[in-house]
């Protein structure tokens, strides 16, 4: 068994919490710029003494609802500044923010209501707040006495209701909190099916800012720093940069429209990003489908294979004359376009969610923009490694940051143990006790660690997808869904490293005859697997699955099967549980072909 550990370099606070950030910021800089804010299409900023005059606001309006110490708030919005506002007042009022998607059906926000027993609900809008009702309708939140909208001026709503709580009331409900309380409960999918609450705790991300934001100095302590937000503040990765900012006053923005992205990059010019990888493979994607289009699609190629070759002659230690004068020459001509796509300042990006791939390292590294992939899920509060400015091994997700330790199990699962690792899922033992063992937390992933410490992702223990757009995706729900309509046999969802989830199928030949009799057909059912009748009828279940989930895990595409999945032809089990690996292997042509263009 392999092992390998990080000392810790710094001290990590033993009391307070996550909101001291916010007041520290106000008294030590009132006037330091920490928001710029998208009203209308004009950027406008936010200073730290104005953010903390909001975020008291709304966090005594929260206490005269009768939010108390401790209970969940369920906030549900896409990325905007209200979203952080929010996250701030919760905490601010000693509750804890359980997130959701904005994407999030009206089943899975039911089971969240359900399972959390959250007092409250913050909605973006009408969409949201019609899912939550029809999520009550069907009988959960039954603790919920409160839904507000940001839409409908959910923050001067809260304003207003809590006038008449003192700054002292407030102040000792906020100073109650210490690092051991729960700062928010982060839902996550699981095998099988229904989605865990992961708890961590203000003391989780306590260590990890604390720890990740002097690892990476280069990136936050810099006097104009700068960052844009447009993941999903529901995803741990997201929320941990949203707090490392406020921390190290780092100036923060937030765009909710991915359409709006380069526009917004080009206002907001970050020094650094954070992104997934399916981010930078359209980013690149799009740069040279546009070269083609402008009949300079051989320059972009020899310009992309330029920066990959500047690139992995960098970690030899030597360029070679030519190759360095080549890379200056595409530096004029290309290079220097795709930096100003992405603002004109950014020289970090963080990439995390998927494997980024190492030839995409290394063209982005190549063109001036150092992507440091890491690794991490939601129960260990975002990293457990990453590679840094100064310590980068491409193809690799880092080292483990200072505290925390990795271990490699006899069968290759990856084990890490440090401050940031959660202490339980909500509710259920079970689940948490086969999570957590001795104190190391089991990923589910399988990797190796090299001499130096760096870690690389080999594979996946668990069967949950991660898609090239780091939504991770319980395979589970959806085949359970499918698997419910009469014609269907069995199915595979698949999607991991894709853009899209998509699935085979394969029809259960006892339904098949009775039903090609009813509309005339005849033959078997591979004559029949592109029949518009029949890929109609596998679609109406495809779209009762995909009501379980959220658009961003919905199945888009689809192919029907003539073959069958028995016992005896090795895809089943003797339990009739599909075997995904041998599944995988026999039919890799078929989930290809569901990429093709």
């Amino acid at each position: 068994m392999r092992e390998f550990a990080t000392p810790l370099t710094i001290e990590i606070p033993t009391t307070g919490n996550l909101t001291d950030d916010v007041v520290r910021n106000a008294q030590e800089a009132p006037d330091a710029v920490v928001f710029s804010r998208n009203v209308d299409g004009e950027w406008t900023d936010v200073t730290a003494a104005a953010f903390l005059a909001e975020v008291t606001a709304v966090a005594k309006g929260l206490m005269a609802a009768g939010v108390e110490a401790g209970d969940r708030v369920v906030l549900i919005s896409k990325t905007r500044y209200e979203w952080t506002l929010l996250d701030y007042a919760i905490w601010f009022a000693g509750a804890a923010t359980v997130p959701v998607y904005e994407t999030s059906s009206a089943e899975q926000i039911g089971w969240i209501l359900q399972d959390s027993g959250a007092k409250a609900v913050v909605a973006e809008g009408a969409d949201h707040l019609a899912r939550v009702r029809e999520a009550r309708e069907a009988g959960s939140g039954a603790d919920l006495n409160h839904v507000w909208s940001i839409e409908d001026n959910a923050v001067s709503v809260l304003g207003r209701l809590g006038e008449d709580i003192s700054d002292e009331a407030l102040a000792e409900r906020r100073t109650a909190t210490a690092p051991a309380d729960l700062a928010t409960l982060i839902y996550t999918s699981g095998t099988t099916g229904r989605p865990k609450g992961c708890m961590l705790s203000h003391g989780n991300f306590m260590f990890e800012l604390g720890v990740a934001t002097h690892e990476l100095d280069r990136l936050f302590d810099g006097d104009d720093a700068s960052t844009l937000l447009f993941l999903p503040l529901a995803h741990v990765f997201a929320r941990i940069i949203q707090v490392g900012a406020v921390k190290k006053r780092v100036r923060l923005g937030h765009s909710a429209d991915i359409k709006n992205l380069v526009a917004d990059l080009g206002v907001f010019r970050p020094t650094f990003i954070l992104a997934v990888p399916r981010v930078f493979e359209k980013v690149f994607n799009t740069a040279s489908q546009r070269a083609t289009g402008d009949g300079r699609g051989k320059i972009f190629d020899r310009a992309a294979e330029t920066a990959i070759a500047y690139s992995r002659a960098r970690d030899k230690g030597r360029v070679p004359l030519r190759l360095r004068a080549q890379h200056t020459v595409f530096d004029r001509l290309v290079y220097g376009k795709l930096r100003t796509a992405l603002g004109g300042r950014c020289e970090f990006a963080v990439s995390g969610g998927a494997p980024l791939g190492e030839r995409l390292g290394h063209f982005y590294r190549g063109i001036g923009i150092a992507v440091l992939e890491g690794y991490g899920l939601t129960e260990t509060t975002a990293a457990l490694t990453v590679n840094l400015p100064d310590a980068q091994k491409i193809g690799t997700v880092g080292r483990p940051i200072p505290g925390t330790a990795v271990r490699v199990a006899d069968d290759g699962e990856l084990l890490f143990r440090g401050g940031q690792v959660f202490g339980a899922y909500w509710g259920n033992d079970a689940a948490t006790a086969e999570a957590l063992t001795d104190g190391w937390f089991r990923t589910g992933d399988v990797g190796e660690v090299d001499d130096e410490g760096f870690v690389r992702i080999t594979g996946r223990k668990k069967e949950i997808l991660v898609t090239a757009g780091g939504k991770n995706v319980a395979p589970a729900v959806l085949e359970d869904r499918l698997r419910s309509h009469l014609l269907i046999d069995q199915c595979i969802v698949v999607g991991d490293g894709q853009p899209f989830i998509a699935a085979l199928v394969t029809i259960d030949r006892d339904s098949f005859p009775a039903w090609a009799e009813a509309r005339g057909k005849s033959g078997s059912v591979a004559d029949h697997v592109d029949d518009p009748d029949l890929v109609a009828e596998v679609q109406l279940a495809v779209d009762d699955a995909n009501k379980a989930v959220s658009r961003a895990e919905a199945i888009r595409k689809f192919a029907i099967l003539g073959e069958e999945w028995t016992e005896e032809g090795g895809q089943l089990t003797p339990s009739l549980k599909l075997k995904r690996n041998v599944v995988m292997r026999e039919f890799r042509d078929d989930v290809e072909s569901l990429y093709v263009p």
